[in-house]
């Protein structure tokens, strides 16, 4: 068999880096200082690092993320945000993921709630775990479609499975009867199941009257607040948001 032919089965079989890395083994005549051993380990080294590198690429694309850039390294731990940088990095190890617990992420608007969630987020996909972020009134309508197309538990299905679901804009605007039934179907499936990350501009006190219908209400809070950390993001309304000192005009300027 001619390495050719062997280069384009490995190919075929989709080991592409294998076959690439074999190639160039066979134009470096370096190599033939190496044992086979030696050469078969560095092959299967570079093919397995593709397909690592590959599949986090996959779940970052899938997890749509708000902010894709995001890394717990970028997060700006300033004094007056009062962000407890120890426990963040704690919880970026994702053991709360592993322990079924939630986050819930507080701050005014432009306090950089949604970067610090894409950041955890990125990091268990680096965990290669599966994780969706989207904003409460982006799925309130996916749900309202699906039950329109019959669709409807098989969304549902797809969400209570996720090992991490980020919700964006928790609590913003009042929930309609349905809504809050919706929100509720969710948050019961994947409760001591699976984590969820909330970032919104209210304390948990503020979201009974979101709800609405009280025993909903009760039911959705007491499945969130006593298993979630807590992380609250101060600010001095004299600063500038994060968004007005990480925008693209700021940018421009430097």
């Amino acid at each position: 068999m001619t390495n050719e032919t062997t280069i384009e089965k490995l190919r075929e079989m989709r080991l592409t880096a294998f076959a690439e890395s074999l190639q160039e083994q066979l134009n470096d005549s370096s190599f033939q200082s190496l044992s086979f051993e030696e050469r078969l380990g560095l092959l299967v080294d570079v093919e397995w690092s593709s397909r690592k590198n590959n599949r986090l690429k996959r779940l970052i694309k899938s997890a749509d993320f708000d902010q894709s850039h995001a890394c717990i390294a970028g997060i700006d731990y300033r004094p007056a945000r009062k962000l407890n940088k120890s426990e963040i990095l704690r919880l970026a190890t994702c053991k709360y993921i592993d322990d079924h617990h939630n986050i819930i992420i507080m701050g005014a608007t432009g306090a950089g709630k949604s970067y610090i969630a894409c950041a955890f987020g990125i990091a268990a996909c680096q965990k290669f775990l599966t994780v969706k972020y989207i904003r409460l009134p982006d799925l309130l309508v996916e749900l309202a479609v699906a039950r329109n197309e019959g669709s409807y538990k098989k969304l549902i299905s797809q969400y209570k499975k996720l090992r991490l679901l980020i919700l964006d804009e928790w609590m913003l605007v009042s929930l309609t009867e349905n809504e809050a039934r919706d929100v509720l179907e969710i948050i019961h499936a994947r409760h001591h199941r699976f984590s969820t990350i909330f970032c919104s501009q209210f304390a948990p006190a503020g979201w009974h009257a979101k709800i609405g219908e009280a025993t909903i209400a009760e039911a959705i809070l007491d499945r969130i607040v006593h298993d979630s950390y807590t992380i609250e993001i101060h600010s001095d309304p004299k600063d500038p948001s994060m968004r007005e000192m990480y925008g693209i005009n700021k940018k421009l300027d430097s």
